[in-house]
């Protein structure tokens, strides 16, 4: 009798564990199956290393990349090809952020109850929400220079346009790419995985502290006299502006005023407003993580404290996450979550995640603030049919080079919600080298 009790009883412990076992089998399915089936492992869908299952499409159902005889293919267009290669990716994965890796198990048609199964073996189609159209007129409009070109409608938080050079065809990548200078750092999407100094469009953070935490600040008056003098040092600015206020400060962008506020401030409100706003730290634009930012606290009273508030210092912010926060001053103080991925079915029911990140009165003002220094500098001239609201940069980045040059903001054309971000490496000033990309950019989305 007692071995049978025994027997009884090992026999059930043997059915727990497997019971057990059989249940954490799920859980790591359920948890990692999608890693697994699109990992490059699974012969079923990559061949010599690449995926041959499934096609992506830009918003309007333009082929950017799809399969045929077995081996990966891209668009007809080889400035198509170029334009979005980094949003796509490459045949072998070398753009590690690029959607044929990151979204391969959408594309394989992964979903927890048939796994990476189906019975055409073909995979799916995934629209993108990018237009192809706007990507090309950004590539060319960068003309060669590396940097990066964004759009987003900050409504809806859809990537139009994400650019970054420099690129090569992926239907014929160059037999050089290795050794080649031209071609370094080609595989980085500089749009999502670099961080550059910022120049003078962190002053819309520095701004937008001193809105919410400076009283009467728009009645003050301030006295630039081409530098400011602090207890450690000295911040320049690019002129002699005499006495001005708040607005003309930025219209202007007189970094003796911006270094002085950033002074009054302190580095602690500068730093919880950067982290606040996304500038210091990680995004994500559907799963794909962003470079992170950097804002380094500077002792009081010295010229570093001041300069971090004119975007320079230790300064550094990523081009998505610069791109997030215009887009939030343009939406009256909300993020909307980014995406690459166009809705469809169901999906376009719900809406998308948003977080307020400044209040909608902050970004009201602020918003006027940059409307009103467009229209001063007659930078509204150059943007015909635009109802914009930017601020240029002007970043420099020592050891004998170039600044980098920006231009961020957005415009409020009905119909077109749409946020900017434009960076050229070395390029120089910010007006004068990144403004007139995004206005070929935005005038090619506002005609169609």
């Amino acid at each position: 009798m007692k071995k049978v009790k025994n027997r009884a009883l090992c026999a059930l412990l043997i059915v727990a564990l497997t019971i057990i076992g059989i249940g954490f089998y799920i859980a790591m399915f359920a948890i990692n199956g999608r890693d697994w089936a699109g990992a490059s492992f699974n012969s079923a869908a990559y061949s010599g290393g690449a995926l041959v299952v499934g096609s992506l499409t830009d918003r309007n159902g333009v082929t950017l990349s799809t399969v045929a005889d077995g081996k990966r293919v891209f668009a007809d267009s080889i400035d198509t090809r170029k334009a979005t290669l980094h949003a796509v990716g490459d045949a072998y994965g070398n753009i590690g952020t690029g959607a044929l890796s990151v979204y391969a198990p959408n594309l394989i048609g992964y979903n927890i109850v048939n796994g990476a199964y189906s019975r055409a073996g073909a995979g799916k189609t995934v629209a993108l929400t990018l237009d192809s159209r706007l990507n090309v007129e950004a590539y060319k409009a960068l003309n060669g220079k590396r940097g990066t070109v964004l759009v987003m409608n900050y409504e809806t938080g859809e990537i139009l346009c994400m650019v970054s050079n420099p690129t090569f065809d992926p239907a014929n990548p160059p037999k050089d790419i290795e050794n080649n200078p031209s071609y370094e750092g080609v595989y980085l999407n500089r749009a999502i995985s670099a961080a550059y100094t910022p120049g003078s469009t962190f002053k819309l953070l520095t701004a937008a502290a001193a809105i919410e935490n400076i009283d009467g600040i728009f009645e003050r008056e301030f006295e630039c006299k081409g530098k400011l003098e602090t207890g450690h040092g000295t911040v320049t600015c690019s002129g002699t502006h005499g006495k001005l206020g708040f607005q003309r400060a930025l219209t202007v962008s007189c970094n003796s005023v911006f270094g002085e506020l950033a002074l009054e401030l302190g580095a602690e409100k500068l730093a919880s407003y950067a982290e606040k706003y996304g500038l210091s730290e990680r995004a994500t634009i559907g799963g794909i993580e962003t470079a992170k930012g950097n804002f380094d606290k500077a002792q009081p009273d010295t010229a570093d404290l001041a300069w971090s508030g004119v975007g320079q210092y230790n300064d550094t912010v990523c081009p998505v996450a610069m791109l997030r926060y215009v887009g939030a001053i343009a939406n009256g103080g909300t993020a909307v979550d980014m995406c690459l991925i166009k809705k469809s079915g169901l999906e376009l029911i719900f809406p998308g995640g948003a977080k307020t990140i400044m209040k909608s009165e902050t970004a009201a003002v602020l918003g006027g603030m940059m409307d009103y220094g467009v229209h001063q500098q007659n930078v509204a001239g150059n943007f015909k049919g635009l109802e914009l609201h930017a601020k240029t940069g002007t970043a420099e980045v020592g050891s004998g080079k170039n600044p980098h040059a920006w231009f961020a903001g957005y415009i409020t054309n009905e119909g077109y919600p749409l946020a900017f971000v434009v960076v050229v490496e070395n390029g120089g000033g910010g007006f004068a080298v990144a403004s007139p990309i995004a206005n070929k950019v935005l005038q090619a989305a506002i005609k169609g």
